[in-house]
């Protein structure tokens, strides 16, 4: 097994709290990854320190060898960090297709003052970057609406447009941060299809969510986290049975009833 990503031993201290306490987290290479737990865990603070939107206290990041512990987050996206948000950023009176296009923007080579005088070479690797964003609309099953305002679509066509424009950037490593959140069963369903998808192009998924059954169902491994601190790990099942999980999400005397009837 290859890890792609591993965080060792990493904190993050606010004034008076410790969000993250000594997490250590190994994402293998074409997996896909849950970050779970209560309100409070820690999921989102820890989430932010490897996308670098915060900087950890303490500990490292390492990605595929490399350490990214001080790196701004313009360099992740360089090394092939992509994110996403759980309130979905975007350019709204823009199209769809010119957001996605936004996306490649680390990746263009042309300068500033070529874009402005519209010389051939940025008017080549202009066009060939739209060709790009309408395989990724098609991809994403949006390809019908690329000359939309982007603010015009639906809930669940946003999220699609968030995921394909984080795909314009050639990520080895994409971060979801609460994919799934404001869905409706349909369109919860949809996604888990469409990021089943994603990871087929060897593309490693790390996200951290709130809808139980949409981890369980699509993550190969889960951490879960509990007061900044990492409390369990392992498969889908491993994870659901750890009498960890349980007490953290129902409390000790739900967690010790269903210990006492499993024993029994």
């Amino acid at each position: 097994m290859t890890i792609l990503l591993s965080a060792r031993q990493v904190s993050k201290q606010f004034t008076g709290l410790l969000a993250v306490n000594q997490v250590d987290v190994d994402v293998a290479a074409g997996s896909v990854h849950g970050i779970i737990g209560p309100n409070g865990a820690g999921k989102t603070t820890f989430f932010n320190l490897v996308s670098g939107l915060l900087p950890p206290t303490s500990g490292t990041l390492t990605l595929d060898g490399h350490e990214i512990t001080g790196a701004a987050p313009y360099e992740r996206t360089r090394l092939g960090v992509a994110r996403t948000f759980q309130n979905i950023r975007m350019f709204s009176d823009m199209t769809v297709v010119e957001n996605v296009m936004t996306g490649m923007h680390t990746r263009l080579e042309s300068s500033g003052l070529a874009a402005l005088l519209r010389l051939p070479a940025f008017r080549r690797e202009e066009r060939a970057a739209k060709a790009k964003a309408m395989e990724l609309l098609e991809f994403v099953r949006l390809a019908d609406k690329a000359g939309l305002r982007s603010g015009d679509l639906s809930y669940g066509d946003q999220r699609r447009l968030e995921i394909a424009r984080a795909l314009a950037g050639n990520p080895r490593l994409l971060l979801l941060d609460e994919p799934a959140a404001g869905m409706n069963p349909t369109e919860t369903r949809d996604l888990a299809a469409l990021l089943r998808q994603v990871a087929r192009r060897d593309i490693t998924l790390l996200l951290v969510e709130h809808n139980m059954g949409f981890v369980m169902d699509l993550c190969d491994r889960i951490t879960v986290l509990n007061f900044g601190r990492k409390i369990a790990e392992g498969t889908a099942r491993e994870v659901r049975d750890d009498p960890a999980v349980i007490e953290a999400y129902l409390g000790t005397k739900v967690a010790e009833r269903l210990a006492k009837a499993h024993g029994a």
